[in-house]
Formats: structure tokens, C-alpha cells, sequence
């Protein structure tokens, strides 16, 4: 699932991400799948200078108009801009490539630090519970592509065959927090899939069942709370 409007989930993540790259004013940051420009924001608002790049022109000129600070491409990330780049940040990217060995090798070509974040495993992340929810309507749930990277070793060993040396492998907490059934029906039903299945099944009946589903992640105060695991890994070149 992408990041959700409602919720702010990133913050926590962005912020553990610029700490953990000493990212601060003056600090040259390439930010690769830059999306909308979330990450970009966070670390404009530390005093960074920003270059993002992603291959979706809509999100470029999102990010654009969110950062106009900032410089953003329509490039892959596996062919960004040379720099060189004080850090460059892949968050949560790695599990939308088809090579992320690929990107990390290019990362570490064009900066200094390199850090990449992934979910973790499926276990560690409540956020599965949104695609169990539509499983009756759409069917045993596949396994992501980049669900191999969420294991810890082989996220070490990806970043090791691209090229960079792992100094910091740590888990960071992002909880999906919402203070409503409205706010949270209205963040699920902008995935893909949900907007998929809404087209062929009553309103009602969906909303029924959904809510059904997340009733173990209510909070006492009548809203939900998902928690959700992320992996955050530091390198440098070799």
C-alpha cells in the first residue's frame, strides 16, 4: 500500500531517516521514487538542498509544487542524476524495483551515505489486514515482489552485493492512526485494489464487512490504530 493521505504515517519514518544520515542545513540529499515529495518536504525543512527523482510525471510536479525549493526529475532510479550527493534516500522504494540491487549500486555511485527503508514482514505489519479485508471479494492475497528485502539478512545482502558496506540496520515503528470509521474507510478505499473491488460490490456491504474486519484495531477512543514495522538501513561505498 502507498503512503496515505490521512495519517501522516511517514513523519516518524522521514524524521528516523534524516537522523540517521545526519541530514541537516547545507546536506545534499537525492531522494529516489521521490513520489509527491513527503520525504523531500522533511528535508527541505531541515535546511537540505533536495534533488528527487521518480518516473511518475504526476508525482514529479506534486512534489514540485510541495518543495518549490527543490530540483525534480522524471528519471528511473536506476539512472539518477551523478551528484555527488551527501546522501542519497530510497524510502520505500526497494520493494516497487525490479532490481534493487540495481539502485542501491547506483546509489552508492552517487553519494556518500546511502539509506534505504523497506516494510518489514508481513507478521510485523498490520497494514495487511486492509487486502485481507477484500479477500473475499478479491481473492487469496499474492505475495509482493519485494517482500524478500523485509527479511533482515537479505536486505544486508542486497545492500552488500550493490556494493556498500552496512553500518546501521535498524527497525523503526509507524503505526497507521485514524480517529474514525469514516477516516479510516476513506484512506483504505484510495488503494488501488479497494477502488478495484468497490467497482463490483454494494457500497454497503463493503463497508459492512470491512469494518468487521478491523474491529480488533479499534482503540478505546472509537478510533484504529495498525502497528507496522519498518527496516532502516545506512551504508557507504566500499
Amino acid at each position: 500500500m502507498t503512503e496515505q493521505e490521512s495519517g501522516g504515517w511517514g513523519a516518524p519514518l522521514y524524521e528516523a531517516v534524516l537522523d540517521a544520515t545526519g541530514t541537516g542545513p547545507g546536506t545534499t540529499v537525492l531522494d529516489l521514487g521521490c513520489g509527491a515529495g513527503r520525504f523531500a518536504r522533511a528535508a527541505t525543512d531541515r535546511g537540505a538542498h533536495v534533488t528527487g527523482v521518480d518516473l511518475d510525471d504526476d508525482a514529479v510536479a506534486l512534489a514540485a509544487a510541495a518543495v518549490p525549493e527543490g530540483t525534480f526529475l522524471v528519471r528511473n532510479a536506476q539512472d539518477p542524476p551523478r551528484g555527488p550527493f551527501d546522501v542519497v534516500a530510497a524510502v520505500q522504494l526497494l520493494m516497487h524495483v525490479r532490481d534493487p540491487i540495481a539502485v542501491l549500486r547506483r546509489a552508492g555511485r552517487a553519494g556518500g551515505v546511502v539509506a534505504a527503508t523497506v516494510w518489514g514482514r508481513e507478521r510485523e505489519c498490520d497494514l495487511r489486514v486492509f487486502e485481507e479485508a477484500f479477500a473475499p471479494w478479491a481473492g487469496p492475497r499474492r505475495p509482493s515482489r519485494g517482500s524478500s528485502v523485509s527479511e533482515p539478512a537479505r536486505l544486508r545482502a542486497t545492500a552488500e552485493r550493490a556494493g556498500l558496506v552496512v553500518e546501521q540496520l535498524e527497525q523503526v515503528a509507524v503505526p497507521f492512526d485514524y480517529p474514525d470509521d469514516e477516516a479510516m474507510f476513506h484512506a483504505l478505499m484510495a488503494a488501488p485494489l479497494a477502488r478495484a473491488v468497490a467497482q463490483r460490490t454494494d457500497p454497503g456491504s463493503l463497508r459492512t464487512a470491512v469494518l468487521e474486519h478491523l474491529e480488533p484495531y479499534r482503540t478505546a477512543d472509537g478510533g484504529y490504530r495498525l502497528q507496522n514495522l519498518v527496516r532502516l538501513l545506512v551504508a557507504r561505498p566500499r
